[in-house]
């Protein structure tokens, strides 16, 4: 498992110390990249601590779904931290040195990015686990994998409290993103630790009852963050260039907003998915269940 592993430190570790050796050229997109990147490396050397002194045991459950897990995330961040850091910020560098380190440790995320995808397809067979499902690959666990994702880069943006504070509306949209993501994890938690039959109703019906409330929540909040970032009956800003700080600043308040609500958008039609396969799942287990004439 070295052949995958340690370049997976390899990459996201120089990528790190590129970005950190720039100093204060590096940026707050720099910043947060190098905090991408170095939580990747520490997950990934606990990972192979763990692997090479066969601590796996000592867990209180199925050690490898925890890595394969943790590499579906992987993947996602550090694309999409490689995709943000040279949009926002390397493009704009001149010829030079810094662009030069800037450049690489974008191609060393996109490194890492695939080191992690190959992970995921092809470590579960190297193990001679066939006959034992993995949760991340199966429907289910995917679609958490992406709920959760999604959610954690909306907190992304939203650590620029100004976006919300001091607004009752868009402070109830920061929480209903907080309850669902502590929803999704527990219920991908339960899965990953086997743990579902300590809940006292079935799994199904349990994971079926959290998605239609997290569903109806997303929808408020559909509804109000646009509403009250976008018009300004409610005090928002209808186009980009009534926030003058977009002029020189890619990443303003008012693109921000924006990505916000694209990001809502596209995390409804997500739990939408979720709740019809738990829907399906709930259904087909009725109707096999014996009838009493």
């Amino acid at each position: 498992m070295g052949f995958l592993r340690l370049p997976q430190l390899f990459s996201t570790c120089v990528a790190f110390s590129l970005v950190a050796d720039m100093g204060i050229w590096r940026g707050s997109i720099g910043n947060w990249s190098m905090s991408i990147w170095c939580f990747c490396f520490a997950v990934t050397l606990m990972i192979v601590t763990v692997e090479y002194f066969d601590f796996e045991s000592r867990f209180p459950f199925f050690w490898y779904n925890l890595p394969i897990t943790y590499a579906c995330y992987a993947i996602l961040l550090c694309l999409l931290t490689s995709i943000i850091y040279s949009i926002t910020y390397v493009r704009f560098l001149p010829d030079g040195p810094l662009r030069d380190r800037a450049m690489a440790a974008s191609v060393l995320s996109c490194v890492a990015s695939v080191l992690y995808g190959i992970d995921v397809t092809f470590v579960w067979n190297y193990y001679g686990f066939e006959e034992i499902t993995c949760y991340v690959h199966t429907l289910p666990g995917l679609l958490k994998v992406l709920e959760t994702f999604v959610a954690c880069v909306i907190f992304a943006f939203l650590s620029n409290t100004s976006l919300y504070l001091h607004q009752p509306a868009l402070e109830w949209c920061v929480a209903v993103y907080s309850i669902c993501f502590i929803w999704a994890a527990l219920a991908m938690l339960l899965k990953l630790g086997d743990w579902e039959n300590i809940l006292p109703v079935p799994f199904p019906i349990f994971q079926l009852g959290l998605i239609l409330l997290s569903v109806i929540l997303y929808i408020s909040a559909l509804v109000l963050w646009p509403l009250y970032q976008f018009y300004e009956e409610f005090g928002g800003q209808p186009q980009w260039s009534s926030d003058i700080s977009c002029i020189y600043d890619l990443m303003c308040a008012w693109i921000q907003q924006l990505a916000v609500a694209i990001l809502t958008a596209i995390n409804l039609l997500i739990y939408v998915a979720d709740l019809m396969y738990w829907a399906c799942q709930v259904s087909i287990g009725t109707e096999d269940q014996p009838r009493n004439f």
